[in-house]
């Protein structure tokens, strides 16, 4: 059996993970989980899964590490984010409604939030706190483990299901709400949608968000530029003529208001999800709806060359960079948890990020005036 097919089949071929899929959702926040099943089969160095499309892919590049499966026994994972100070991954499983916790010492994973409002994306904010896209809201995990509601409306109208945010060094907030978690029960509830599709800047000082762009059908992941001066936009709308399913690109305008958008990669096919740079300017984009060969992760250079490629036996959802030096790739795929060491990082911060610690929430409040 090779090695890609070994890994489709791992989800479904062992008792334990079939039973952790059912069982997990009714424990507690923070019990450990059944593990994932057996060892992976070994791959002959170098993987190749993480294929070079261009020779500026070559240097990011680890000859000797593979792409591991971390976890699997999820319905739809999403939303990575690293917390170092505390060496885990807190992830989303949205049908399940729960955040996911693995522990980079022990493999160990856990519930750490459950119910969880169909969350979707999460990141850090200039202070490390947990910030979370939910249903209808975003939300804040305060170091005492309280929530905080930072945004659910726009002048009195209620947000339609926001899905991944990143932080500024100003402190605002940016984030997407193509609408997802209200298109289904699967997902989340079956409501209407009350505001078009946006991408919305949340200011720290007035509290509020305001919408910077309408002009991408279903804006889904978004990241900074290194600079900050650009931001990158997954459209995951159903392509139309003149319009491309793709990756957009705006300029930032002092900080606080984006320029006129242009494509930035087309996907041709397929779509991408949550997306990332890393300190050189590369986008690191989640890829799926195709199939082998083209789900998994794009690599794509500052001037919108495709030129490296992460083969997953699953849809890419989305990913972030972590790890004890910054350089591993964790990757969400459909039902699992992957990772892969690469030399790449994030950019590094253009403000300090304070040690913070997180904990399973008590319960919601909203932001105090």
């Amino acid at each position: 059996m090779n090695r890609r097919a070994f890994l489709a089949l791992t989800a479904g071929a062992t008792a334990v993970a079939t039973h952790a899929s059912a069982s997990i959702a009714a424990q507690p926040p923070g019990r450990p989980m059944p593990p994932p099943g057996p060892p992976r089969e070994i791959v002959r160095y170098p993987d190749p899964a993480v294929r070079s499309l261009d020779p500026r892919f070559d240097k990011y590049k680890v000859g000797n590490a593979a792409i591991e499966r971390l976890y699997t026994g999820c319905r739809w994972a999403e939303g990575p984010v690293w917390f170092g100070d505390l060496r885990c991954l807190l992830w989303s499983d949205i049908p399940n409604d729960r955040i996911l916790r693995w522990t980079e010492e022990t493999g160990e994973v856990s519930v750490f939030r459950s119910p969880a409002n169909n969350c979707n994306g999460n990141t850090r904010d200039l202070q490390g706190r947990l910030v979370t896209c939910e249903r209808r809201r975003v939300t804040r995990t305060e170091i005492d483990g309280s929530i905080t509601v930072l945004a659910d409306n726009v002048a009195g109208t209620r947000f339609n299901s926001p899905n991944d945010v990143v932080a500024h060094p100003d402190g605002s907030l940016w984030f997407t709400d193509p609408g997802y978690g209200i298109l289904s029960t699967y997902e989340g509830m079956r409501e209407k949608q009350e505001l078009p599709t946006r991408v919305y800047r949340w200011d720290p000082a007035t509290r509020t968000a305001t919408p910077m762009t309408e002009s991408i059908g279903r804006p889904n992941g978004l990241c900074f530029s290194p600079d900050y001066a650009k931001l990158y936009v997954a459209d995951t709308d159903t392509p139309q003529a003149g319009r491309p399913r793709g990756i957009h690109v705006f300029d930032v305008i002092g900080g606080t208001k984006l320029g006129p958008g242009r494509l930035f990669h087309d996907m041709g096919k397929g779509a991408a999800d949550g997306i990332r740079c890393d300190m050189d300017g590369n986008v690191w984009a989640s890829a799926g709806w195709v199939g082998a060969g083209y789900d998994g992760v794009r690599v794509i250079a500052p001037d919108g060359t495709q030129i490296g490629q992460i083969d997953l036996p699953e849809i890419c959802s989305n990913l972030c960079f972590g790890g004890a030096k910054g350089n591993r790739l964790f990757m969400t795929g459909s039902q699992s948890l992957y990772s892969l060491y690469v030399e790449a990082t994030a950019p590094r911060p253009l403000a300090p990020v304070e040690p913070t610690s997180i904990r399973p929430a008590r319960a919601d409040r909203p932001m105090a005036e």
